[in-house]
């Protein structure tokens, strides 16, 4: 009787597992496609001003393969880069300088903004300190992008044709980050998978939708939508800012755009586990909102969605139950199936897609990791600063 209870439990089990991923197929706004680029664009009659912020803390090691291309885009209209540099030791202003002074191209300020008062994280603070530096120049657009993001000569005009085609008040790119290394390979892409999977992107373009994110290492925004939404102010203490900036847009009515880059690029390297591990852990508890039911409800989710399938196609051949392995074995197809389109997408075998179990498990242990370290008083820990989190940071007028 024990044993027959037991064999309908995990019957059960692996049938809701099958379910989750036949909703997720199906319901979670075809997520897994890949095919959601730059929408159509046209140039504009008149190509308006634009300012490039770019906030930057120690960078000097991807700077010389990243600050060229922004300096060489083939812009139109008015365009120039404001760097500010946030507190480095590595001499990265300096560096900035450099290569303005030997590649030429757009015009290149360099600002510092000091240490980040209480209640902001040091990249927002920069970022405040490039959008002052650059409303002198009256642009009607800013692109915000990250010190370690590679942009295609075309980037800005392509991105500055699709606000004003479509009529957006935020463009964002998912930069392709690097995939070299072993762990690369295994982790990189399905971090990208994952987050399309929490933001499909079909949803964040659709008027009316609630869904809101965008990809920090580039986002095109409207000067007038900065300025009635309060960025970065209204989201100073907010670790994972990229998601915090599309959700103050569309609170304030903006229509924003999220979907793949072909040929923006992240020359970070993440060589090691360990790097990919500190990239994840910092800021994941913070998605949880620094909440330990959220924390179970994910690990208890991510178990069943990515650990059961295998699991109960495995133990139920063992067992001998076929209704168990069947339920286990074609979640395992649904879920390697709707994976290979991000292999694709990075150029990566597609035998990898069946290691996506494996993969998730590290990331659920990244998960429960980002949460320790955070109640160890570590958490959100980014090149020598550590954020508390929100609701311990007292509001400012």
């Amino acid at each position: 009787m024990g044993h027959t209870a037991r064999v309908s439990a995990f019957v059960w089990i692996s049938a809701g597992s099958l379910a989750a991923w036949v909703w997720l197929l199906l319901c979670q706004g075809f997520f897994w496609r890949t095919d959601v680029r730059l929408p159509h664009r046209r140039d504009p009659e008149d190509w308006p001003p634009v300012c490039v912020v770019v906030p930057a803390r120690d960078e000097a090691a991807v700077l010389p393969a990243s600050l060229p291309s922004l300096l060489a885009q083939d812009y139109p209209g008015r365009a120039e880069v404001f760097l500010v540099d946030d507190g480095s030791t590595d001499g990265t202003g300096e560096l900035a300088r450099e290569l303005a002074r030997r590649h030429g191209g757009l015009p290149l300020t360099v600002g510092s903004p000091g240490e980040p008062p209480a209640g902001w994280t040091g990249k927002l603070w920069a970022v405040r300190h490039g959008i002052a530096l650059a409303r002198a120049r009256e642009p009607e657009f800013l692109l915000l992008t990250d010190a370690d993001i590679a942009h295609a000569p075309d980037s800005l005009r392509t991105l500055v044709a699709a606000a004003r085609t479509g009529g957006f008040d935020a463009v964002s790119l998912m930069a392709r980050l690097r995939v070299a290394s072993g762990w690369e390979r295994l982790v990189v892409p399905a971090f990208v998978y994952f987050f399309a999977q929490l933001y499909p992107f079909r949803r964040i373009g659709r008027r009316g939708s609630r869904t809101a994110a965008a990809a920090g290492g580039c986002v095109l925004l409207r000067t007038e939508t900065a300025e009635r939404a309060r960025i970065p102010d209204a989201i100073r203490h907010a670790v994972i800012d990229d998601v915090a900036l599309a959700r103050a847009v569309k609170k304030g009515g903006g229509h924003i755009w999220l979907g793949l880059a072909d040929r923006v690029d992240s020359v970070r390297p993440y060589p090691r586990l360990a790097d990919l591990w500190r990239m994840v852990s910092r800021s994941a508890y913070a998605q949880l909102r620094h909440s330990p039911l959220l924390l179970a409800g994910t690990v208890a989710g991510l178990a069943l969605v990515y650990l059961v399938p295998p699991a109960a196609l495995l133990g139920g051949l063992a067992a001998g139950s076929t209704a168990t392995a069947v339920c286990g074995g074609s979640a395992w197809l649904v879920m390697a199936a709707t994976y290979t389109p991000m292999l694709r997408h990075y150029g990566q075998p597609l035998w990898l897609a069946p290691l996506l179990p494996f993969t998730a498990l590290l990331y659920l242990l990244m998960t429960v990791d980002s949460a320790v370290q955070h109640h160890r008083g570590r958490g959100a820990a980014w090149k020598g600063r550590t954020y508390a989190r929100p609701d311990t940071v007292a509001d400012e007028a």
